[in-house]
């Protein structure tokens, strides 16, 4: 795969996810849901921290605060890594799985980044309101800004039977997890990396055959 593919991919990707966050960011206010279909939902949440919302002050003696920058300049290591990786094997001719899987981390993870670098600047806050882009009166500074999530699956929402031990009783619903463009290109590259992995690594598995 040419360099030219991979960033058509890249910018297709960043261009729907980005679309949809602003979209939703400028049209809903924080918690707001519209149901799409039974099973699916647009569920507009913030994510301050990594995934799932873990928060780093969650796991480290640290401020939220600190917690919150500190990864966002991970996630920015992060990205350039990713694409050293993908500028790597666009160079060598690597095959088409390897660069097709990298360029979807890659797109994904930036535009997550995007998210969290210059969303707290470019938007006021969404709690009770709908968002203004480029308001005088952003939610954060430069670093701060809080990732859009609202893809919504709730596909089985229903409770555990009562004889069932500890949870009897208690909501079970799946799938939880609130999620967007990004994080679903994310989890399509890291897909293809496992179930064709001797398609996107055959050096790897032809040495691996012959030990």
């Amino acid at each position: 795969m040419k360099l030219q593919k991979s960033l058509l991919i890249i910018v297709l990707v960043l261009l729907i996810d980005q679309i949809s966050k602003i979209y939703v960011k400028t049209n809903f206010f924080l918690g707001e849901s519209h149901e799409v279909f039974g099973w699916f939902k647009i569920l507009f949440i913030e994510n301050e921290g990594a995934a799932w919302g873990t928060k780093l002050s969650d796991l480290l003696p640290v401020s939220e605060s600190a917690g919150k920058l500190i990864l966002t300049i991970f996630r920015l290591f992060a990205i350039i890594g990713i694409g050293y990786w993908l500028w790597d094997i666009i160079k060598k001719q690597s095959p088409k799985t390897l660069i097709l899987a990298v360029s979807l981390i890659f797109a994904g993870a930036l535009g997550n980044i995007i998210d969290s670098v210059f969303y707290g600047l470019l938007f006021d806050h969404s709690s009770g309101q709908v968002a203004t882009l480029f308001s005088d009166q952003p939610y954060e500074s430069l670093f701060y800004g809080k990732v859009v999530d609202m893809l919504y699956f709730p596909l089985i929402n229903t409770s555990w039977p009562d004889w069932v031990p500890f949870v009897g009783g208690n909501q079970f619903r799946f799938f939880e997890p609130v999620f967007n463009i990004a994080d679903t290109a994310i989890s399509t590259g890291v897909g293809i990396l496992i179930v064709f992995n001797k398609k996107a690594f055959p050096k790897a598995a032809k040495e691996e055959s012959q030990d």
